[in-house]
């Protein structure tokens, strides 16, 4: 059986014999792009292909938490543009490619504090032999900086409002940016001006998380990720950029989905998500493709270990993820070219 069979064959959540073989249906030359880090994640291209921005910890600098990088994918070389202190998330390229956003609780003063205590607590599950969930911390200290290429001209795009703000990306014309807010347990989608003006509310979900939005490619709409029935039991919604015509494109409380990402032709998305109907089991993320005007979803990894935040090259020929192949190594950014499913 080739590998597109076998991909096809397959029950949603069944897993092959040879997970590579099934994998080629729709990934080819697979590679590995960060190496020198404690573990990566979060990749997004730069306009002309040429770069990605991803966030990545460090080794030996005494901050456990994410940094925000920039690389050149034909030489590797990679630049950190965040300052180094407190935690960071989501980078993202201005459309023109000139300017990168990236969100960023530097400004805490008390930032270095809690990276000591990350430390401990990784010491202390380490000597207990525990294993802590994944689980993200919504830092009021948060905010959405602009800077350039190399870090300089760095310049805060939000206000001091002391709530978490974050997960920001652009519409395709550079001028809107799409962002989440709120404190942990309220989280909503905002839009605002490229320069930090204008800011309006695109979701009404109270006590919820609503965040990882995007704007589709012709900026029409804007698909996420929301807790709205469960918490932490995240599902995905699409909904138009003026805040109207909010629609749920998944709906099972036995799995979870997030991550999100258009591709080209704003009818198809690619995603992550996994089965979390096994209290006693460790759920592992798979990515997923689906057409939007049809529901119909192919799964598109199939290793032993997480496949996470996928994303499309601006031409949507190639894919990056971050990915763990066995489950146990740290999670770093993988590239390979992408072929979509047949329909």
């Amino acid at each position: 059986m080739n590998a597109l069979l076998l991909s096809l064959a397959l029950a949603p959540g069944a897993d092959p014999d040879d997970w590579k073989a099934a994998e080629e249906a729709h990934l080819k030359n697979i590679k590995q792009v960060t190496f020198d880090y404690a573990r990566a994640g979060e990749g997004y291209f730069s306009p002309d292909g040429t770069k990605i921005i991803f966030q990545a910890e460090e080794k030996g600098t005494g901050n456990p938490f994410y940094q925000i990088f920039v690389m050149d994918l034909k030489t590797g070389k990679a630049t950190r543009i965040s300052p180094g202190v407190g935690r960071t998330t989501c980078g993202y390229f201005r459309p023109d490619g000139q300017k990168v956003i990236w969100a960023s609780s530097h400004s805490d003063p008390d930032a270095k504090k809690h990276q000591e205590a990350e430390y401990k607590q990784r010491a202390e599950d380490a000597k207990n032999k525990k294993f802590r969930r994944y689980s993200w911390d919504f830092d009021p200290h948060m905010k959405i900086y602009e800077s350039n290429l190399d870090g300089t001209g760095v310049k805060c795009l939000t206000p001091d409002t002391k709530v978490y703000t974050a997960e920001g990306s652009y519409s395709a014309d550079g001028k809107k940016i799409v962002f989440s807010s709120g404190s942990e347990g309220n989280v909503q989608l905002f839009t605002m001006n490229a320069d930090g003006s204008n800011v309006k509310r695109l979701t009404d979900a109270p006590n919820c998380y609503n965040g990882g939005p995007f704007f589709s490619p012709d900026g029409t709409k804007v698909v996420f990720r929301a807790d709205r029935k469960e918490k932490h039991r995240l599902q995905l919604f699409v909904i138009n950029s003026d805040g109207t015509g909010e629609k749920a494109l998944t709906n099972d409380d036995k799995w979870v989905y997030w991550a999100p990402y258009w591709y080209k032709d704003g009818k198809h998305i690619i995603y992550t998500g996994a089965d979390h109907s096994n209290e006693l089991v460790r759920p592992n993320y798979d990515l997923h493709w689906m057409n939007l005007d049809t529901g119909k979803r192919t799964r598109i990894t199939f290793a032993p270990g997480p496949d996470v935040l996928p994303v499309f090259s601006p031409d949507s020929t190639k894919v990056m993820w971050t990915r763990s192949p066995d489950g146990r190594s740290p999670s770093q950014l993988y590239i390979a070219d992408f072929t979509p499913p047949k329909e």
